[in-house]
């Protein structure tokens, strides 16, 4: 078997915001191609690429556990100028498949903290929803 985990990812975090008249696009905290590499078969690693030239990125690494569900745990960490000082924990579940799913593809759900402030309007502490889809 291998690592359910691995591969390139569309991942979009959004705030949580329980006020349904709230625009969708004002929910937004994020949005980033993912891709995460098993160093081992329990050990990820990856990135998230916060521009299309990838000198905005965090660096991503963590565990992953195999119950029901499966489950990833992750820390981010700023990889470029841009993202110095940087760092977000992450933990999501991956989305058990429906039997007579249709169209369904992997995807990732979970929860974001913004562990380090990181400026003046970025705030320790923000916590934030997120799913990431899989590409490939």
């Amino acid at each position: 078997m291998t690592n359910p985990f691995t591969g390139r990812w569309s991942y979009r975090s959004f705030l949580n915001n329980p006020d349904l008249s709230v625009e969708f696009n004002a929910l937004r905290f994020a949005k980033a191609p993912m891709e995460i590499v098993a160093a081992s078969f329990h050990e990820i690693f990856g990135k998230l690429v916060f521009d299309p030239d990838e000198t905005n990125f965090m660096l991503l690494n963590g565990r992953c556990s195999f119950g029901n569900p499966f489950g990833i745990r992750m820390q981010g960490v700023g990889g470029s100028p841009a993202t110095q000082g940087w760092i977000y924990n992450y933990e999501g579940f991956l989305v058990p498949a429906w039997p007579d799913g249709v169209d369904q593809r992997p995807a990732i759900v979970g929860s974001v903290i913004r562990t380090v402030r990181h400026g003046p309007d970025k705030p320790a502490g923000v916590v934030a929803s997120f799913v990431a889809v899989k590409q490939d």
